[in-house]
């Protein structure tokens, strides 16, 4: 009686295994061929492709390793800093006839460090640019891109913020020269961001991206000695930090654009291979603007204190801080109807709490 459905679901395994097994073998079939051909070639051909076989390994291992283990991403780390009880308003002049060094510089080098001097960059690796087996970019994989996304959005805000103190912050009414430390300090945040030592165009060696990223970090240090012995300028005027503010609502703005073009692709298994590597661009642009922007509230305290925004800003960073606490194992796009959960949507939705906060502070200062 029970001889048929035996059969169906001996069937159905029978076609699955061969399913597997077809694609086990469409996958094995290059290293079988190359294997095949190499069998009967001579030693002074086997050691050179065993020597650069060898190294294929040697490098994937670590890329393996560079990028599964994670440096400190510690959501809270901007408690670390004690703004209200170790730092004054930028550029204050202290009893000890010295200036304030600026907390946001501070803020945006030790994040530059935290990328490229603390870890690895995982962007310019040439294993991590080639992709999986030379083909697939590993963006399009679910795997070894979420931590270089993760790093691409701390330094998506680190450029934010080292061209707004070029621009505004590091002179005084735009009246003042450009600092020319901030300026190598920009330069070198916006090039480009996955450079590695050598390069197929003449003359065939460049900096890199990592080299170039601690460069940056150098400069930024170097222009807060300069404002600490008073040889420095930082505007700390209401209407530059309403500038800053409308340039980073601008910067988040674009990036829930970009995730919600990707939640309409969403489909009913939650499964998006594209779906990992922007909720983790996301959360690191969300994770180098919390420190930069309660580094903002300690240089601008006295623009805080006159125009009742810590209020405000007790909200937002209660909101930046919830957000960060969101760090799924595996993330899923799931459509509305599905019962798999959208973690595009809920760090999309902690954006949009985020921004609307500072639109609300932008607007209080415009007044």
């Amino acid at each position: 009686m029970l001889d048929p459905v035996v059969d169906f679901f001996t069937r159905i395994f029978y076609w699955i295994g061969r399913a597997i097994g077809k694609v086990i073998a469409m996958v094995l079939w290059p290293f079988v061929t190359f294997r095949n051909w190499l069998r009967g070639k001579g030693w002074f051909i086997k050691i050179p492709v065993f020597l650069v076989l060898l190294m294929l390994a040697l490098g994937y291992l670590y890329l393996f390793y560079i990028t599964q283990f994670w440096g400190d991403t510690d959501p809270n780390y901007v408690k670390r800093y004690d703004f209200g009880a170790t730092h004054h308003a930028a550029g204050e002049r202290l009893d000890d006839g010295t200036c304030a060094p600026s907390a946001m510089v501070e803020v945006t080098a030790d994040l530059i460090a935290r990328n490229v001097v603390d870890d690895v960059w995982v962007p310019s690796n040439p294993l991590h640019k080639a992709g999986l087996f030379f083909v697939w970019d590993w963006k399009d994989t679910p795997f070894f891109d979420n931590k270089a996304a993760f790093q691409l959005g701390v330094n998506q805000a680190v450029r934010r913020t080292a061209i707004e103190l070029v621009d505004r912050l590091g002179r005084v009414r735009g009246t003042s020269s450009i600092n020319e430390n901030l300026q190598k300090a920009r330069e070198a945040a916006n090039y480009r961001e996955d450079a590695w030592v050598v390069t197929l165009s003449p003359p065939f060696l460049q900096p890199s991206t990592q080299a170039r990223l601690r460069d940056a970090r150098k400069y930024l240090l170097a222009f807060n000695a300069e404002l600490a012995a008073c040889r420095a300028d930082f505007d700390v005027r209401a209407d530059n930090l309403l500038q800053f503010y409308d340039r980073v609502t601008g910067d988040i703005g674009s990036t829930s654009e970009i995730l919600q073009r990707q939640m309409e692709g969403s489909n009913f298994t939650g499964f998006d291979r594209r779906a990992d590597d922007r909720f983790w661009f996301t959360y690191g642009q969300l994770y180098g603007y919390y420190g930069i922007l309660a580094a903002a509230g300690s240089d601008f305290r006295d623009v805080f204190k006159t125009r009742n925004l810590s209020s405000i800003w007790v909200r937002t960073d209660m909101q930046l801080e919830d957000a960060l606490k969101v760090r799924p194992p595996i993330v899923t796009n799931g459509s509305p109807s599905s019962l798999i959960k959208s973690h595009l949507e809920t760090i999309g939705f902690d954006l949009l709490r985020v921004r609307s906060n500072l639109v609300e502070m932008r607007d209080v200062l415009d007044r």
